[in-house]
């Protein structure tokens, strides 16, 4: 799981994180105003505005782009140093804007544009479409899933600046004096989530205050807010050094803490006493054509929930198959269910400490590294690194997950979650390196940031059908490479894709055929060897999260489908690593997308 755009990208967005989203005026917030303006939009969206004609594609590229990242012709930001401004009135004018863009596009003739363009002009479309459904769905009501929110996503503020000039520390301050403001919005839209039925169900949220708790400290010099100014090292006097430090506890103490105080009443007192007591999807307003909505996002294929849920149904039964054999090559004497017991609960299988843990991951990393060489034709120059999941959101994480950087003096990262090590087998850990450093998300990741001859939209986007299963191909590949040790790391391998295959089946069984949480729970432990603490927050994911949980078997059963056609038709001129390269050297893509380019792969390889 992942990453900078994609995965989280559409929570940051309604959360207004700079990294995604265009950056507006703030003004004084007047929610006696707000709810016409809002009825407004809502009528507004079955009639699409009619754009004026774009000159060309490269046009809307262009000045779609700059308006999503807040910038003026110049690449300047346009409203430095601010968070968003989450009014209805500025989220209204925005969607108005994605709507423009839309229609410009849609008046572009695809025989007037290059092959090349007219992939460019699909994945705009779709990646501006996104931003409307999510608008029209009001998901910015929701602004959190059980294991994120954007309370989280703020403490990220400080990777903006380098801190090498006293304007870096203001200009950081700047900000943090908005958060007040900032707050009150995410809470006017989760109030209106509130009063419409639009909001996280009640059985996902229990704990989930602690992840807003870990904010406020009983000294403002430990919140994380304040680690730029424990050590200032640029060339100042010793009274402008007090003055900053002074400055930063002031605004921390009275508008940060007292800010996350307030969202933790809040949640404990309205949200989550409140919130709705279904859990699938379907039960919201609109829901069933919210759900279908994100199938087709998250599959980037024409797929209903029917047959994704059957799909599930018959993979889980395949991969529990192959996992009996490995039962059976283990000499253990006992059932199934024994077997995952004995997997859950014997101490061989656990880290004693984080740093344990952490070390292990680092060691796999490296061993990973060492396979690439002979699978793929380029590697990224960019090198990743491995660290824990924050704690502030450790409790509710889940096991592992690739963190991306923007900057380029800023690596990746590999998180391992290294809270409740009694909950995180090492079996396991081979799979998840594989697929949350490389080959996986940080190898294409990387790869597609450097993709030069890519719009930069493209360059920085993630489709998740793609990456998640590239995530999980990547898994597979180290079956071929001889990466896995033993039958329990193969075994842990399983339990990854069984986890992956019985995403189809919960997914769809909870947000379209009406399962409760208890059946979702019933059946991840049932068929998985994952432990029961990561079963729960996952289950908690797929409940807050509808459809993204498809991404990722649909996405490797594609890429392996893919790969077989082309070993079956090149023969002896299938190369792996070009294979790779063809899969990888158009950057994320959606499905469709990935066949076309797999299919004039085989048919220009065969003509030589």
């Amino acid at each position: 799981m992942k990453k900078p755009i994609g995965s989280i990208c559409t929570l940051l967005l309604l959360s207004g994180c700079q990294l995604t989203t265009s950056e507006v005026q703030e003004h004084e917030y007047d929610a006696a105003a707000t709810v016409a303006t809002v009825d407004k939009a809502t009528v507004k969206q079955s009639n699409p505005p009619v754009a004026p004609k774009a000159s060309s594609l490269a046009q809307i590229v262009d000045s779609s782009w700059r308006f999503r990242q807040g910038l003026d012709k110049n690449n300047n930001k346009l409203r430095p140093h601010q968070l968003k401004d989450l009014s209805p009135q500025s989220l209204a004018k925005d969607n108005e804007q994605i709507e423009l863009f839309i229609s410009q596009l849609d008046q572009i003739s695809e025989a007037t544009l290059s092959q090349e363009d007219r992939i460019n002009k699909l994945i705009l479309r779709g990646q501006l479409q996104e931003l409307v459904d999510q608008y029209r769905f009001n998901q910015h009501f929701i602004p959190l899933t059980s294991e994120y929110g954007f309370h989280v996503g703020l403490a990220n503020i400080r990777h903006q600046y380098a801190f090498t000039t006293v304007d870096d520390y203001k200009n950081y301050l700047n900000q943090l004096t908005q958060i007040p403001r900032y707050f009150e919005q995410q809470l006017y839209w989760m109030r209106q989530g509130l009063a419409s039925g639009n909001t996280q169900p009640q059985e996902v949220l229990q704990g989930f205050e602690q992840s807003i708790a870990s904010f406020i400290p009983q000294d403002a010099q430990l919140s994380s807010f304040y680690l730029p100014f424990k050590s200032i090292s640029i060339d100042i006097s010793a009274k402008q050094r007090l003055e900053l430090e002074n400055q930063a506890l002031n605004i921390i103490e009275n508008k940060v803490i007292t800010s996350y105080a307030k969202f933790f009443d809040f949640m404990t007192k309205e949200y989550i006493p409140n919130a709705r007591k279904t859990v699938g999807a379907a039960a919201l307003p609109n829901g069933r054509e919210f759900y279908d909505n994100r199938v087709k996002y998250y599959t980037t294929l024409d797929m209903d929930a029917e047959q994704v849920h059957q799909l599930g149904l018959s993979e889980v039964a395949r991969i529990r198959s192959e996992m009996e054999d490995i039962i059976k090559s283990l000499k253990f004497n006992g059932s199934f269910s024994d077997f995952l017991n004995f997997l859950r609960t014997d101490p061989q299988f656990y880290a004693k400490t984080p740093q344990q843990l952490l070390e292990k991951a680092a060691w796999l990393s490296k061993k990973a590294d060492a396979i690439l060489p002979k699978l793929f034709r380029e590697l990224p120059t960019m090198p990743y690194g491995v660290e824990a999941v924050p704690a502030a959101i450790a409790p509710k994480y889940t096991t592992g997950r690739y963190k991306g950087s923007n900057s380029s003096d800023e690596p990746g990262y590999y998180w391992v979650n290294t809270y409740a090590l009694d909950k995180r087998p090492l079996y396991v850990l081979p799979a998840l390196t594989l697929h949350e450093a490389v080959p996986g998300h940080h190898l294409q990741i990387s790869l597609n940031k450097e993709l030069t001859h890519l719009p930069e939209f493209r360059r920085k986007s993630y489709i998740s059908a793609f990456g998640e299963g590239w995530g999980l191909y990547s898994e597979w590949l180290g079956v071929e490479a001889n990466y896995y040790a033993n039958g329990y790391e193969q075994f842990g391998r399983l339990t990854y894709e069984m986890w992956r295959a019985c995403r189809l089946v919960v997914d769809t069984g909870v947000h379209a055929k009406g399962w409760t949480r208890q059946q979702v729970l019933d059946y991840m432990s049932e068929n998985t060897a994952l432990s029961l603490h990561n079963i729960k927050t996952e289950t908690d994911r797929y409940i807050s999260w509808p459809g993204q949980a498809l991404s990722y078997k649909i996405g490797e059963l594609t890429i392996k489908r893919l790969r077989n056609k082309a070993q079956l038709a090149l023969g002896d001129k299938f190369d792996v690593k070009e294979f790779h390269h063809q899969v990888l050297s158009q950057g994320s893509i959606p499905l469709k997308i990935l066949e076309q380019q797999i299919e004039r792969y085989i048919q220009q390889t065969m003509e030589k």
